[in-house]
């Protein structure tokens, strides 16, 4: 999957949900809630002993019922698990900062990867190492008003902001208005009460609602990312 597809579903969507559990079932359960809520693209978190093999039956059910679903990984932090998680299935990787031995393979073989920056510096080390889609990361505590105040000096990259941010109209609005071309949604959208209460349903719902606001927004009089 090269990074072209990955960066045009995840702007299309224009959100990016993350979760893990320990659990397979759990992990398969959510992924097809998503896919029911419309959902094209997803990032398992490479968190504990449990996540490889997750993953991989994560692609397997992928294969079998959802194959134009695109199933990234996130918290990637060296090559050995990118290359490990490359083989398993993966499509797209991204990390929580900026990861130069993995943008390196990334760009040389056309693979999606986007590393969590929060300064200036980081971000243009990933745009000089032809990076062009930057995880603002963490987003609740850089803000919309950062993204705002330097998204004029990167005017060829794409920023998503992730880490705390929420499911309301409010704060999901703030950075669209900001400059965003997607947003990354964990725990607010995939708690984990509702992973634990199995409530599928409402992780449907929830996403569903997101994909709305996201639209109205989209719809609505503001400057485009």
């Amino acid at each position: 999957m090269n990074t072209k597809k990955v960066t045009e579903t995840i702007v299309g969507q224009g959100m990016l949900p993350l979760y893990f559990n320990t659990d397979e079932y759990v992990s398969v359960e959510v992924l097809r809630a998503l896919r029911r809520a419309g959902v094209k693209a997803i990032e398992y978190t490479n968190r504990g002993e449990a996540a490889l093999n997750n993953f991989k039956k994560l692609v397997e059910i992928r294969n079998a019922e959802m194959p134009e679903m695109l199933l990234g990984v996130g918290t990637v932090k060296n090559r050995t698990d990118t290359a490990s998680y490359l083989a398993s299935g993966a499509d797209f990787f991204v990390s929580p900062g900026f990861v130069p031995e993995i943008a390196k393979f990334a760009t040389e073989n056309d693979i999606f990867y986007a590393p969590g920056c929060m300064t200036p510096s980081e971000i243009i080390a990933a745009e000089n190492a032809g990076i062009g889609f930057i995880k603002l990361f963490p987003g609740d505590l850089l803000g919309a008003k950062f993204l705002s105040s330097i998204k004029d000096i990167f005017p060829k990259l794409l920023f998503m902001p992730t880490g705390g941010v929420d499911t309301t109209r409010e704060n999901i609005e703030a950075w669209f208005k900001a400059g965003v071309c997607a947003v990354g949604m964990g725990s607010k959208l995939i708690s984990k009460p509702l992973m634990a209460e199995k409530n599928y349903a409402e992780i449907e719902r929830k996403t569903k609602e997101v994909f709305a606001i996201i639209k109205e927004i989209r719809n609505s009089n503001f400057k485009p990312f």
